[in-house]
């Protein structure tokens, strides 16, 4: 992670860190320890495994389209430094978005890594390329390489709200996980770990309001996850600055509650393991029933004793759905002799 001299004078004030000024021994020290901690680092040379597809195969059946589901974002997102493709981030949210959802998911991951925001612009050109096939729900991660490459983070935080602000005109709910704490980076030192988390967390919280202002959601997954990440080592890859996969797994399960509250907005008629049928519509002279003599009611003898009134529950108008029919629920199809939609379903 290399810091110049400018970067490092112009954060003479770091919140929490206990550095108040800077002087030119320390901005001499910090420029020492960034070239250490990206020596000991080293270069991201390995290509992350590939995950793309169909999840929840055996759930897609004629009536029910997959959700196009969309990663996007650096190497976190990609999923850099774990060996098996399930364990990718975008996997292990596809997987889940199934089982929340009930319906299949199908991935796309465009996510590069060493990607920084001002890269998002090429990757949402990629997903909204086929305007029938434009992913319903997008998950970004971005913000680690707009610091380590001391990127103008104002610049870096209104590239990412233009990115959500596009997918957001093409019908797209998007959710972001914003800048992790790079002060939990093991390889980087003080007082350069101090200035790493105070230029994480002011982008963190620019990368939020952008978000929030191009109509996505935010997830501030260094304050959720810093404290854990800084007192687990096995959270950390090889490199001790890409997650290990279980380090993976943690930030997807700050990331989910989000993404799936994303989801059921775009399939309200859906649950976990369920869909939901309409009964049928019944003509109103035909659901009528025939008149009968009150001499006939009386000469039938009641088997069932009369309800208490006081125990029968009003049914009332919110409770009927739109068109005057109650829907019934039924296990959703689960056999695998259901078709299954191609990648193209929408």
């Amino acid at each position: 992670m290399g810091v110049s001299p400018r970067k490092a004078a112009a954060a003479a004030l770091v919140s929490g860190g206990g550095l108040t000024v800077l002087t030119g021994a320390s901005i001499g020290l910090v420029v020492a320890e960034a070239k250490l901690a990206r020596k000991a680092i080293g270069r991201a040379e390995q290509i992350p495994p590939r995950a793309d597809g169909l999840f929840g195969a055996h759930l897609a059946w004629a009536a029910e389209r997959p959700l196009r589901f969309a990663m996007l974002g650096d190497s976190t997102a990609a999923g850099y430094g774990v060996e098996l493709p399930q364990e990718t981030p975008g996997a292990l949210l596809a997987g889940a978005l199934v089982a929340h959802t009930g319906r299949p998911v199908l991935l796309a991951n465009l996510a590069r890594v060493g990607a920084r925001s001002d890269s998002l612009a090429e990757q949402v050109d990629g997903v909204l390329a086929d305007e029938e096939h434009v992913p319903q729900l997008a998950a970004i991660m971005i913000g680690a390489n707009d610091i380590t490459h001391r990127a103008p983070i104002a610049e870096a935080a209104a590239a990412l709200g233009e990115a959500v602000e596009r997918l957001r005109a093409a019908g797209c709910e998007v959710v972001v996980g914003t800048c992790p704490d790079l002060g939990t980076i093991r390889p980087v030192q003080p007082p350069l770990r101090w200035l790493a988390r105070h230029w994480s967390r002011k982008l963190a919280l620019l990368q939020s309001q952008a978000v929030t202002a191009a109509g996505g959601c935010s997830v501030p997954i260094g304050a959720l996850l810093g404290p854990e990440f800084a007192s687990r080592a096995e959270l950390f890859g090889p490199d001790r600055f890409h997650p290990s996969a279980e380090g993976y797994a943690t930030a997807v399960s700050a990331l989910l509650p989000t993404l799936a509250s994303a989801a059921w907005r775009l399939t309200p008629r859906t649950a976990i393991g369920l869909a939901v049928v309409e009964s049928p519509q019944v003509p109103p002279e035909a659901s009528a029933p025939a008149a009968v003599p009150p001499a006939a009611l009386d000469a039938v003898p009641s088997a069932v004793p009369s309800a208490d009134p006081a125990d029968v529950a009003p049914v009332e108008a919110a409770d009927v759905p739109e068109g005057g029919t109650i829907p019934l629920v039924r296990p959703a199809p689960a056999h695998p002799g259901f078709p299954r939609p191609s990648l193209t379903d929408r």
